[in-house]
């Protein structure tokens, strides 16, 4: 009878829960921000993004990496407006050219659902 309460008690839980988790297998691709400057030019290109919230994660990777120390292949997560997204982010260096790509892994939005890039 135990038993039976406890595997009541925890489909209720897993049912009525708030979050969604769901998987996407495109997303957009390309370069979002360009930055010139006097000693260089930083490009800042994302990928597996989602349309409505790409060019202000872009901005926010760009932020994040002129206040922070961020290393190529770092995972990082930026908060934007409508979602917090993470990522990986790749970053090279040739003479004054910089180009920042960031990789979308998973997106939090502020509704309560997540969304998963999965590869195809």
């Amino acid at each position: 009878m135990y038993k039976y309460l406890l595997i009541t008690l925890f489909s209720a839980q897993f049912s009525f829960s708030q979050v969604s988790m769901t998987t996407y297998k495109y997303g957009y691709n390309g370069m979002e921000l360009i930055v010139k400057s006097k000693n260089e030019t930083i490009i800042i290109s994302t990928f597996n993004s989602k349309k409505a919230i790409k060019d202000e994660i872009a901005q926010k990777v760009y932020d994040h990496f002129k206040n922070s120390q961020i290393n190529s292949g770092d995972t990082i997560s930026i908060q934007g407006n409508d979602a917090k997204v993470t990522g990986k982010c790749f970053i090279s260096r040739k003479k004054k050219l910089i180009s920042i790509n960031f990789y979308y892994e998973k997106i939090e939005w502020n509704n309560g659902s997540i969304e998963l890039y999965k590869k195809t």
